[in-house]
């Protein structure tokens, strides 16, 4: 039982939403002009909020559905959520910190994804002088 709880544990853990290396490039130059997702240039607004999924985690696997459903959603949070629901209570303890990363790397993902394939977005970015496809 406790081998099994630990490797659930580290499947878990590991199961969070990353960034590629070009995602990382392209947000540093954004950071690097002072566009965050706290910050941004223009109309975009997160999909995600990194407190709400956080705090829906009490609740067994609720922060990954809601990481799952909606404006930015990662269909992987459906199986995230179900993993968490079948370790609940104790899956409180990584459901937590997991799905308050994830969504602050959704949402770093969309802020990248709206400067590149949204026209709005193009010309936001276009009009600050950052091109951010001229070094990828």
């Amino acid at each position: 039982m406790k081998k099994t709880f630990i490797l659930a544990a580290i499947v878990t853990l590991s199961a969070c939403t990353t960034l590629t290396k070009s995602e990382k490039d392209q947000l540093h130059l954004l950071k690097s002009n002072g566009i965050t997702v706290d910050r941004p240039v223009g109309n975009y607004e997160k999909p995600a909020s990194p407190a709400a999924a956080g705090l829906l985690n009490i609740l067994p696997g609720f922060g990954n559905f809601y990481l799952a459903s909606g404006n930015g959603a990662e269909s992987s949070h459906w199986l995230y959520g179900a993993g968490n629901l079948l370790f609940w209570p104790i899956s409180i303890l990584w459901g937590i910190p997991e799905a308050v990363v994830d969504a602050n790397n959704i949402n770093e993902r969309e802020l990248i994804y709206y400067y590149q394939y949204n026209p709005q977005g193009k010309q936001e970015i276009q009009r600050s002088g950052i091109n951010l496809n001229s070094q990828y």
